[in-house]
This record gives C-alpha cells, sequence and structure tokens, in this order.
C-alpha cells in the first residue's frame, strides 16, 4: 500500500520504493502488468545488498536507482534491461569485480557509481561507447586508463576525489566532452593535449598538486569555468603577494642609489659595496626607484578566452608604485566597471 502511494505521487511511469528497509523485490510486491508499464524505478535508501533478480522483468525502464544500499555485487539481471539508459549507483560497497562483464554492451547514456569502492575503472565500463555522463567521484582510483579515450560520446566526466596522480593525454581524444571534474586527487601536472578539447566549458581542478598550467591551456576558447584553488600554483601565489617592509640597511641603500648619491670605494667596506651593486630598477617606467631584498609581488595577467587573466609574476619597488601591468590598473580605455569584472574572475580562477 506504502509503495502505491509513492508511485501515484511521482507519476504513472515512476515507481517510487526507497526508504522501505527493501533487503530484496520479490514478484509479488509490484504486479506483472505494472512492471511492464513502470519506467523509472527508485530503490535508494533501502537494505539490497544485490541487485535483486525481479529487476529484469521491468522491461521498459528508462532509468533505475540503486543509490545508497549496501550493493557489493549487480549481477546479470541487470543485462535484461534492453532500454535503460540511466543506472544510478552511488554510495554503495561496489567495486571493479561487481558488474557484470557484459555491461558494455548495454545502451547507457548516464552511469554514476560515485561513492563506491573503485580501485581501477571496470574495462567493460570502457566499452559504453553511448555514455554521455559518468561519475566516479569519491572512490579510490589511482589512474585513469588511456582507454577512456573510447568513451567517444562522453560530454560529462566527474573523477573528484580520489587518489588520481596524472591525466592521460588520450582523454583529450573526447571531442564532445564538456564538463571535467578532477578536483581533490593528487594531480600534479596537466597535459598540453588537453588544448584539443574544444568543447570543454568547465575545468576543475582545484586541491590537486599542481605547480604549474600549460602555456596551450589559453586554447580553450571556451572555457567558461576554470577552479584553480587549493594547488602549489595558487597557495604560493596568493603567499607571494603579501609585502615584508625593507630593513633599514636596504632603505639607505635605495636612497644612496635612487638619488645617485655619489660614493667612493674607500669610504665603504666591501660588503656594502657588494650589497649597493645588487640593487634592482622597479619596472615602472613611472616610477625611478629601486630594491634589493623587499620588494612588492604584484601580477599582470595574460588574457585567457576573454574571460579571465591569469597571473604572471613581477615586482614592484613599494606597495604605493602603480604599474601599467599590475593587476591594479588597466589601459586608459578601461573603464572601472571593466576593471572589476576583471578582477571577479580573476578571483574565480584562483579561488573558485
Amino acid at each position: 500500500m506504502e509503495a502505491q502511494q509513492q508511485e501515484t505521487a511521482d507519476g504513472e511511469n515512476v515507481l517510487n520504493l526507497s526508504r522501505l528497509g527493501l533487503e530484496t523485490l520479490s514478484a509479488d510486491t509490484v504486479a506483472e502488468e505494472r512492471r511492464r508499464e513502470v519506467q523509472q524505478l527508485l530503490l535508494p535508501h533501502n537494505r539490497l545488498l544485490v541487485l535483486p533478480d525481479t529487476v529484469a522483468s521491468f522491461s521498459q525502464l528508462l532509468l533505475l536507482d540503486i543509490s545508497n544500499n549496501g550493493l557489493a555485487f549487480v549481477g546479470e539481471a541487470l543485462l535484461g534491461l534492453a532500454k535503460l539508459r540511466t543506472l544510478l549507483a552511488k554510495n554503495n560497497r561496489l567495486d571493479q569485480f561487481s558488474l557484470p562483464k557484459e555491461l558494455g554492451r548495454m545502451g547507457l547514456e548516464v552511469l554514476n557509481l560515485g561513492g563506491n569502492r573503485f580501485e581501477e575503472v571496470p574495462s567493460q565500463l570502457l566499452e559504453l561507447r553511448t555514455l554521455k555522463s559518468l561519475s566516479m567521484g569519491g572512490n579510490r582510483l589511482k589512474s585513469i586508463p588511456a582507454e577512456i579515450e573510447n568513451l567517444n560520446s562522453l560530454e560529462f566526466l566527474y573523477l573528484g576525489g580520489n587518489f588520481i596522480t596524472s591525466i592521460p593525454p588520450e582523454l583529450a581524444n573526447l571531442r564532445y566532452l564538456s564538463y571535467l571534474v578532477l578536483c581533490d586527487n593528487k594531480i600534479q601536472s596537466v597535459p598540453p593535449q588537453l588544448a584539443q578539447l574544444h568543447s570543454l566549458r568547465s575545468l576543475s581542478l582545484h586541491n590537486n598538486l599542481l605547480t604549474y598550467l600549460p602555456r596551450e591551456i589559453l586554447s580553450l576558447i571556451h572555457l567558461q569555468e576554470l577552479s584553480l584553488r587549493g594547488n602549489p600554483l595558487v597557495v604560493r601565489f596568493v603567499r607571494d603577494l603579501m609585502y615584508d617592509p625593507p630593513s633599514l640597511l636596504e632603505l639607505s641603500g635605495r636612497v644612496i642609489k635612487s638619488r645617485n648619491l655619489a660614493y667612493s670605494r674607500c669610504e665603504l667596506p666591501e660588503n656594502l659595496l657588494r650589497y649597493l651593486d645588487l640593487a634592482s630598477k622597479c619596472p615602472n617606467p613611472k616610477c625611478a626607484g629601486v630594491y634589493f631584498d623587499s620588494c612588492v609581488r604584484q601580477i599582470k595577467f595574460v588574457d585567457f578566452c576573454g574571460k579571465y587573466r591569469l597571473p604572471l609574476m613581477h615586482y614592484l619597488c613599494s606597495p604605493e608604485c602603480s604599474s601599467p601591468c599590475s593587476s591594479n590598473s588597466q589601459s586608459e580605455s578601461d573603464s572601472e566597471d571593466e576593471a572589476s569584472i576583471a578582477a571577479h574572475r580573476m578571483q574565480k580562477v584562483l579561488l573558485g
């Protein structure tokens, strides 16, 4: 009776059997005629340890949700669902040995296996040529197989929250890929081949071990979202923006060099002479200042897709010294609104 009340609320083609404490799904639970009508079967938050064989009798099923159970095995019953397009099986106990070997013959378009125990991507998943969305976040994956390129219909790939250390160049062969999420891994570099992902609109790389990005990434002209926060690339950049006030020694040296005060080598000790020879001129053409050890680290930006500006570090003699290349000034044609928008986009790149 409870199941009937739920299915009525969800629509004629939806059967909602979630949160009923089911340990199995017997043929008596749902009438045979009803099983032939259902297109969406919702079984999340139950106590299923294996996929019930009865599921195969839902011949018109387009969507099956078996998330948040204790599932450790999905058997051959799944292969009987010839029309199935969406399989949601997140937050279970599945691993690379839990799926039927013939899974690659199915016509799945959406597959969510997040929050399970996969240590590698099962080979049969890499045969799903019609797959458009694959989510395997929150597993134990250590690598992305080169055969990922076989999923040539893929538009969305979520592999965040694993232990992945590298990105295979073959990933760049996914011509329709629009959303790539690789956050919260241990990735140390981005292959330049990723610039071939011409359909890519969103790239999430935050909380990895990236220390640089390849210049080729500037070729991703359709990219609208880029997340890099929590990488050494950004952490070091933000930290380096801090300004350490100059010492009395440096202040004295600046006065001597900037005002061209005369001094002879017989008047100063050798160590001070060497110090004065280390003076660096401020890069701001409107500034005649110099610096030694203490400087302001600021940035000039490289335009990225007309949306973001990526940072290149340069140095100024003091916080009061503005530079035509710095983040605080724009060209004369830029308005204050444009400067504000550029700063917002810069923050979006660095901090997500």
